[in-house]
């Protein structure tokens, strides 16, 4: 027991840059394909129901957008929509009236000033109402496959867990985020990272001892194996 242990204390105080890589590689392994959960068929539908799944689950946001964008097909459309009526079909979703404010605005926006079209440019993006860098960047990596990183609570406690960083503004998180790993793993970093986060190592109870990053984690709050 005592070989083991050393070997598992050496392998997490190894340099965070080849730790990394080696978590990296064996997420994905786990999640050798992985995306978002939300349902979409275009960057609109995808930005809209990113900003709707803020505090709720993704099946939530699933239920109620397919009556959302046959009520309202285009942004145009979502632009010109009563308040009350988006307000009844969100409801479910929560805080329902900010979200309601935000996805008309966002899309009176795209239709003012991008002729309906999602820009492809986190800088642009961000000036949407509602949308902030989280929610470009998950828009960037699924609707059009760009390297971006998207920190949401999920890969802030990860990251933090696993040594990756020390931050908690999640502009800085990113940015160490993109220091550590290759451009092209960019994308599909945060999906796996989220996904990781849900399926083992949650927030209050981590199952750290079926983890299989662990002999890889510095993080001191381990959970017993009862």
């Amino acid at each position: 027991m005592s070989g083991d242990s050393s070997c598992r204390s050496h392998r997490y105080d190894r340099p965070v840059d080849e730790r990394a890589l080696d978590i990296l590689h064996r997420l994905e392994r786990r999640y050798p394909s992985i995306g978002t959960a939300l349902q979409y068929h275009d960057p609109w539908q995808l930005l809209v129901s990113t900003v709707l799944s803020a505090q709720t689950t993704d099946d939530t946001v699933n239920r109620v957008t397919p009556v959302l964008f046959q009520t309202y097909p285009t942004a145009e459309d979502l632009a010109n929509a009563n308040p009350e009526s988006v307000e009844e079909i969100v409801f479910t979703t929560g805080f329902f009236r900010q979200k309601t404010k935000a996805i008309i605005g966002l899309s009176q926006a795209l239709t003012e000033r991008f002729a309906g079209v999602v820009p492809s440019e986190l800088d642009e993006l961000v000036t949407l109402p509602g949308v902030g860098r989280k929610t470009a960047s998950v828009v960037l990596a699924e609707a059009f496959g760009m390297p971006a990183i998207a920190v949401d609570t999920h890969v802030k406690r990860l990251s933090n867990r696993l040594g990756f960083t020390t931050q908690k503004d999640p502009t800085k998180i990113e940015q160490d985020l993109k220091d550590l790993f290759p451009e092209s793993s960019w994308g599909g970093l945060s999906m796996r990272l989220i996904q990781y986060g849900r399926d083992v190592c949650m927030a209050k109870r981590p199952n750290c001892p079926g983890c299989e990053l662990s002999d890889l984690c510095p993080y001191p709050d381990k959970t017993a194996d009862s």
